[in-house]
């Protein structure tokens, strides 16, 4: 039972919901980017919460296959998470767009922008963070999948609906703590009562502490391609053009990434001790809180539950928030060519608030239909990758491409991704992930427009 912890979470969201309702933006900047005026701690909070919302499929991974997760969600992610600081961060905060369709649609134009924005909007569609509501709600209560990710998913975006990007970073700065809490009680609890790394080491079957999981190096090598996707990552871009500074943008960043290692070292140890105390767990997306069932007493079991309900929901909101700004401003009001996409307009607002709520809709009907965590996140990421990698790299950069070329590289990606997808009936066809050829057709593409530009 979540008991007294969830009942206060609940009134916290409740309370949330009806201030921040009650609390209109004040433009599309305002609205869309927080009028760009994020603090340092409120700019690594939010980013901290927001991409860290996959928290059960951490737990799912970890049980199957041990430490091998650090290696498939842990260092990739760092790495190029280090590469968007270093190199990203500035030159984002700097170009004064508001999406990055604004930023396709300034180097390429219209056509090239609108393709980003589709791809963009279905892989911020936050369906695997709804299952993951879904899934924890469905264990706490009792009550049905399907009730548990409308539950969910109406309180994770009502209070963003008038408020914007201000209101998800206001309920992201609580749910922060709270995300840290749940793991800072779970995991000593585990040490005293069983034993640390020795206790572990001796029960684990011997492809737990394999640092492959027992899966082979592709199946990890993949995921460092879909790490990739950090680079075409919304969630990093709309923080740094909200940033009040470069600065901010650059050291946020590398904070998160500090926190993220923490982090991950806690869910991580978590995970494992769930896999020996719980060897025959049914589902194993409910290994944490099957594990905090199983070694705290009632009320810290609902702590660490309300931890784990705030480490997703700061992630559905954000995702949600994004999703709606794409379809509604950068798919629907791009198409029409009638809403204006400056600052200063407010023309896209009712577009980006009626986009919201078809976008938890979407999402919800996606969680329902998948049933998988991992699976979302492969498919979503091995999908729109290969379509913004390039393209995003370079517009960046100084180097120029023709609109014709970009559209080509980034139509000629999704549709070999998508091919080999279902030709391998979503596994690897040809023992081959789908991302790497959707890399490779996108390399040679826009490749050969350089070839040819510097012969001319």
């Amino acid at each position: 039972m979540i008991s007294l912890a969830g009942a206060a979470y609940a009134l916290f969201l409740l309370y949330a919901v009806a201030r921040l309702f009650r609390k209109s933006a004040s433009g599309a900047a305002d609205y869309i980017v927080a009028g760009r005026r994020l603090t340092l701690p409120a700019f690594t909070a939010s980013l901290v919460t927001t991409w860290y919302g996959g928290i059960l499929g951490v737990g799912e991974y970890t049980w199957q296959h041990g430490i091998s997760n650090w290696l498939v969600f842990g260092v990739p992610y760092y790495l190029f998470a280090g590469i968007f600081a270093v190199f990203i961060a500035g030159r984002a905060r700097r170009s004064e767009v508001l999406t990055v369709p604004d930023l396709l649609h300034r180097r390429y134009g219209r056509t090239a922008a609108l393709i980003g924005a589709v791809v963009l909007f279905v892989m911020t569609a936050p369906a695997a963070y709804v299952l993951m509501l879904g899934v924890l709600l469905k264990f706490a209560t009792g009550w049905p999948l399907w009730a548990g990710v409308a539950i969910g998913t109406t309180l994770s975006v009502g209070y963003v609906f008038r408020g914007g990007l201000r209101a998800v970073v206001a309920t992201d700065i609580v749910q922060f703590f709270l995300m840290f809490l749940g793991f800072l009680i779970l995991v000593p609890v585990c040490v005293v009562q069983f034993g640390g790394w020795e206790f572990l080491r001796a029960e684990l079957p011997a492809t737990h502490l394999a640092w492959d999981g027992g899966l082979g190096w592709q199946a990890i090598a993949v995921w460092y391609f879909i790490a990739l996707s950090t680079l075409v990552e919304p969630a990093f871009y709309q923080r740094c053009y909200a940033a009040q500074s470069e600065k901010v943008a650059q050291r946020g960043i590398a904070a998160a990434i500090g926190l993220w290692i923490f982090f991950d070292f806690l869910t991580t140890t978590a995970g494992l001790y769930a896999r020996v105390l719980l060897p025959d767990l049914a589902d194993p997306v409910q290994a944490f809180p099957a594990l905090a069932a199983h070694v705290l007493p009632s009320f810290w079991q609902g702590v660490f539950t309300v931890g784990l309900l705030a480490t997703i929901m700061s992630t559905v909101d954000s995702y949600a928030f994004i999703g709606a700004v794409t379809l509604g401003r950068d798919v629907i009001g791009r198409w029409r060519g009638g809403t204006r996409m400056d600052a200063a307009s407010d023309e896209s607002l009712p577009l980006i608030r009626w986009a919201l709520l078809a976008t938890a809709v979407l999402a919800a009907a996606m969680a329902l239909a998948a049933g998988s965590v991992i699976t979302l996140w492969k498919t979503l990421g091995s999908l729109g990758t290969p379509v913004l990698l390039l393209p995003l790299a370079l517009a960046h950069t100084k180097r120029s491409l023709p609109e014709r070329t970009v559209v080509v590289s980034m139509v000629a990606a999704c549709v070999t991704s998508g091919t080999w997808m279902v030709l391998g009936h979503g596994e690897p066809w040809w023992g081959i992930e789908a991302i790497f050829p959707g890399l490779g057709v996108s390399l040679v593409v826009v490749g050969s427009a350089f070839v040819v530009r510097t012969r001319e």
